[in-house]
């Protein structure tokens, strides 16, 4: 359905949710879980850092946007109908909001039960003698000789500061009496929480004895030991501040030989982007307030006057640091799918995916499967070449040292590296350069496209001719956020598919114009299309009075024309799940528009990541899993693959119990209104309590 072809009603701004405020949302339901006490003390502490971290990168990347075109004067309202200057106003009001509840629970609750656990994070002024003496130790001998304060005067000008950057303002004053500024940077080389000696507690009535952790703040440290870095002057006052900077590397289309140097370029400018808030405490002076103000360029609106701490993803560093399993989720252990689980040899692999697609749920099952397919492609004699994309594959990588061993065994390898994968820039940089110092061809992605897509082709040699094995996911080649994210990979050996995935790799490291695939939907070049006439399809079927069903699960649904498409299939009744993890701009449950929609966001242990669209098709079910989310960038924007579920096992998993499951769960469920905000779905009080990710981990584990 084009733009021209829909009911002018459907453009009106009331029927969209602003991008951004949407996201904050999203951010709202995060905290909530550090608020939910029935989730662990740690990991609750945890959800804390996720938010800092989330808040982070919404300055730096979406705020930093909207300044830039206040700054240019745009004044054209977003979809929802407001102007960037409004959208500003809002999102400073919201996320003000967020910090302050996220720093009041943590001072208020989740740090006075931590305490009670054991695990004290300290102020300076509370440590004991011992303990101040311990840390004023390790100022002397590892803070101290790292620490470079910075006078400012008119000899010394305002010195740059970097992003994510923990700073003192420090007032000085000299034997004249004259008061002097200095800036010092916290170094973030050090552990922000200094860990101090850890010691055992009495005896528990079960005859445990438990051990006390013990950590502070080492800019406090820092501001309790600074007469020896002014000699000769007294120390007046010192006051914290942090600050964030824009940091969206914007990349010219060049030409892709530059795009490696660029990108590095790139990095080293993220350093120096305009200043987008500066968080502080209430006690600093109006003086060093307006310092700041000046030396920085921005205005008062964006001083963020905050609790402490200054930052929330340092909280990382307590739970990554205590082991106590008892406040943290219970281990969990993936499975490995019974397709895999007697695999001798190399060919084993092979002869498992010739017998059948195979479908793998991640963290339910073990991700080992993916690297021992690739790792069977390198070490197997009849493996001719391996075709891989990667966007964000971590630190130590089994994925790309089986590409290294691949190469080295004769294969011709492949791959794609997506260098502008945001904050992962440095880590694919490096993998891109250590593949291509042995031998590999790596190619950087197309010009003015973001190469998002999850694939690996191998081509083996088999009797007379060649056959293609095909690994397509949601998810990233990342076994450590396999265990954290929930994702969905299939296997394949499906001859269509494998004609339709050379092609793409043509596409992506040649000169092909292919424009037309057969089962594979792909981005920007058929996803669209395809999935707008599989939308209409079942509008069609609710029109000719036939049942008619969509539900879709993603990250994000921003595309007005998609949205637009979906308001005009529930308005022909057809009964439409949408199961939308973060940013969603559709308003579910408007009279005559929006009856028959039900948006539903799930927040919990595991990271909602797998895209999955399902379609009734008058009862000839049609499923399909990918890498998409339904925003511009993605379906107009990004190389991403689709790919079609086929098996009817594997599409009645999908449908009557990973899709069901979210659909019923009762314990970290959050239902979407139609004013955007979002009301956590609760179970009666005599129901028991589903949760969607224990019911699929017990699932997975009797049907192995």
């Amino acid at each position: 359905m084009t733009d021209g072809k829909h009911s002018p009603a459907l453009d009106a701004p009331a029927l969209y949710v602003n991008r951004e405020l949407s996201l904050l949302e999203f951010q709202r339901r995060v905290l909530e879980e550090a608020q939910d006490t029935r989730n662990p003390l740690l990991e609750r502490l945890k959800f804390l850092a996720i938010l800092g971290s989330n808040l982070d990168e919404f300055f730096m990347v979406r705020v930093s946007g909207i300044l830039r075109q206040v700054e240019a004067g745009v004044v054209a309202p977003t979809l929802n109908g407001m102007t960037p200057r409004e959208e500003l106003a809002a999102i400073r009001k919201l996320a003000l909001e967020l910090f302050e509840a996220a720093q009041h629970h943590l001072n208020r609750k989740i740090l006075v039960r931590l305490n009670r656990e054991g695990i004290h994070v300290l102020d300076y002024p509370r440590l004991t003698a011992a303990q101040k003496t311990r840390a004023d130790t390790y100022f002397r001998e590892v803070v101290h000789p790292v620490l470079t304060p910075l006078a400012v005067d008119p000899g010394h000008p305002f010195p740059h500061i970097s992003n994510l950057s923990l700073n003192l303002a420090i007032v000085i004053r000299d034997h004249k009496g004259r008061e002097r500024f200095a800036r010092l940077k916290v170094p973030d080389t050090l552990p922000r929480l200094i860990p101090l000696k850890r010691s055992s507690g009495g005896e528990r009535k079960d005859g445990t004895v438990p051990h006390h952790h013990y950590f502070v703040w080492l800019e406090q440290v820092i501001m309790a030991n600074l007469k020896p870095l002014f000699t000769g002057m007294e120390v007046v006052s010192a006051h914290p501040f942090r600050v964030v900077r824009d940091a969206d590397i914007e990349i010219q289309e060049i030409e892709a030989d530059d795009l490696l140097e660029t990108m590095q370029q790139g990095i080293r400018r993220r350093k120096f982007g305009s200043v987008v808030q500066v968080s502080i405490y209430d006690s600093m002076p109006e003086n060093i307030r307006e310092l700041l103000l000046d030396n920085l360029e921005i205005k008062p609106t964006d001083l963020f006057v905050v609790q402490s701490p200054l930052g929330l993803s340092s909280l990382w560093q307590v739970y990554n640091g205590v082991e106590h399993h008892a406040l943290k989720f219970p281990p969990y252990r993936p499975f490995v799918p019974r397709p895999f689980r007697k695999i001798q040899q190399t060919s084993d692999v092979f002869d498992a995916i010739r017998k059948g697609n195979i479908l793998l749920h991640h963290p339910y099952d073990s991700f080992d499967p993916v690297v021992d397919f690739l790792n069977a492609a390198a070490r197997d004699p009849h493996v001719l070449a391996i075709k891989q994309t990667l966007y964000r594959v971590g630190r130590n990588s089994p994925v790309v040292d089986a590409l290294l061993e691949a190469n080295e065994r004769g294969k011709q390898v492949a791959v794609l590296v997506e260098l502008n994968a945001r904050f992962d820039e440095e880590s694919n940089i490096g993998w891109a350069q250590k593949l291509e110092q042995v031998g590999v061809h790596v190619v950087y992605g197309l010009i003015g496209l973001k190469t998002h897509s999850k694939i690996a082709m191998v081509v083996r040699r088999e009797g007379e001719g060649i056959r293609r094995y095909l690994h397509m996911a949601t998810g990233n080649y990342n076994p450590v956020t396999a265990r954290l994210y929930e994702d969905i990979g299939m296997f394949t050996c499906d001859e269509t598919m494998g004609i339709d995935a050379t092609d793409l790799f043509n596409y992506l490291t040649g000169y092909s114009t292919k424009h037309d695939y057969q089962k594979l939907l792909i981005a920007p070049v058929t996803l669209r299309t395809r999935l707008e006439a599989l939308i209409e399809r079942e509008t069609l079927y609710a029109e000719a009075g036939r049942k008619a069903h969509i539900i879709l699960k993603a990250n994000s649904l921003v595309d007005p024309p998609m949205i637009r498409l979906l308001y005009t299939a529930s308005q022909a009744g057809v009964r439409i799940d949408l199961f939308i993890r973060g940013i969603c701009c559709l308003r579910p449950g408007v009279p005559g528009v929006s009856d028959n929609i039900r948006v539903t966001s799930t927040v919990g242990r595991y990271l909602e990541h797998s895209r999955i669209f399902y379609f009734l098709n008058n009862g000839d079910e049609e499923v399909y899993l990918g890498s998409a989310d339904l925003m511009q960038r993605n379906l107009n924007h990004r190389v991403e693959v689709v790919f079609p579920v086929e098996r009817r096992e594997h599409i009645r998993y999908l449908r009557d119990h990973a899709l069901e499951a979210y659909k019923h769960d009762n314990f970290k469920v959050r239902e979407m209104q139609a004013d955007g905000t979002y009301r956590r779905v609760e179970s009666d009080k005599d129901a028991d309590h589903q949760s969607a990710h224990d019911y699929l981990a017990r699932l997975r584990s009797r049907m192995k």
